[in-house]
């Protein structure tokens, strides 16, 4: 699933293609896509003859505002957007298609067919579902420390499911989940009311760090992900840990692993990433090991 680098990398694609652009008319081939409203023709008919005035982002989310609605687009796990000449063959799995006034067109495709699409009237779409209870953004201003601590430092969740929840924090997936607790040398099953200090401060540079750094690279292409333009993100070069098992890690050089925390796949360091009540648990053992008798 396209995390926020990705989301991002796409949101400032689109908004150099298709910005500026007016909508002649919406073909929709797949109902179930458009969730609101609830038919696929009024969908059609309300977006033509509007004008594509930017393309912004919430959390995972896409808000696409023209003028006099809003456009709310999740891509799950592969949807895709590209902008096309009207006469170009339409590819398989191209579910919703913009045409604009000036012979092109933007083409929604989807082979997994879980992406999503909602119209609001301007405003409504920040005070309804799907992103009325999203929590704060990790690259916004209003996300300092205090911020972060105050939203999770109290919980007794394990870190990593917690850093998942987009109610909480929005944005971070699997991948960058993975980096940043690698990054903060925090094993992802610790409970986040356990952290001390220093590690929220690492903890919070390392969301923020990550990221960044991710956004500037376009992304990670690990899957299937490609911005509006069909390129390719880079950051997947520049992974720590994920997707790293058993190879050697970056810092420490021993093998990276993979388990499964909160139902999700989880890689780790052990060495750089010590879980404290299983290294007790190991050290306590080898003290009460008998001696061995030749």
């Amino acid at each position: 699933m396209p995390e926020l680098p990705e989301v991002e990398t796409v949101r400032r694609t689109l908004n150099e293609l298709v910005g500026g652009k007016r909508i002649e008319r919406v073909t929709v081939s797949l109902p179930r896509i458009i969730q609101r409203p609830a038919e696929p023709e009024a969908f059609e008919a309300a977006l033509a003859g509007h004008t594509i005035q930017s393309v912004e982002r919430r959390g995972k989310f896409l808000r696409i505002l023209l003028d006099g609605l809003v456009l709310v687009s999740h891509l799950r796990m592969e949807g895709r957007y590209g902008v096309f000449r009207q006469d170009e063959p339409v590819e398989l799995h191209t579910h919703v298609r913009f045409r604009f006034d000036d012979g092109t067109e933007l083409r929604y495709k989807d082979v997994r067919q879980f992406g999503t699409m909602h119209l609001f009237a301007p405003g409504d779409d920040l005070t309804q579902a799907p992103l009325n209870k999203l929590g704060i953004e990790p690259l916004d201003d209003a996300f300092t420390l205090q911020a972060f601590k105050r939203e999770v430092a109290h919980r007794t969740t394990k870190i990593k499911p917690l850093l998942l929840n987009q109610s909480y924090i929005v944005g971070l997936g699997n991948i960058y989940v993975d980096e940043a607790l690698f990054t903060a040398g925090i094993h992802p099953e610790r409970e986040a009311s356990t952290l001390k200090a220093p590690e929220w401060a690492r903890l919070y540079d390392a969301i923020r760090e990550t990221l960044g750094r991710a956004v500037e690279a376009g992304g990670s292409s690990v899957k299937s992900y490609v911005n509006g333009q069909g390129e390719m993100g880079m950051f997947q070069h520049q992974l720590l840990v994920y997707g790293r098992e058993e190879e050697p890690c970056t810092r420490c050089g021993d093998k990276i692993v993979k388990t499964i925390v909160g139902g999700r796949g989880t890689h780790t360091c052990p060495a750089c990433q010590p879980l404290p009540g299983k290294r007790a648990k190991a050290k306590s053992g080898k003290a009460k090991a008998k001696p061995r008798v030749n």
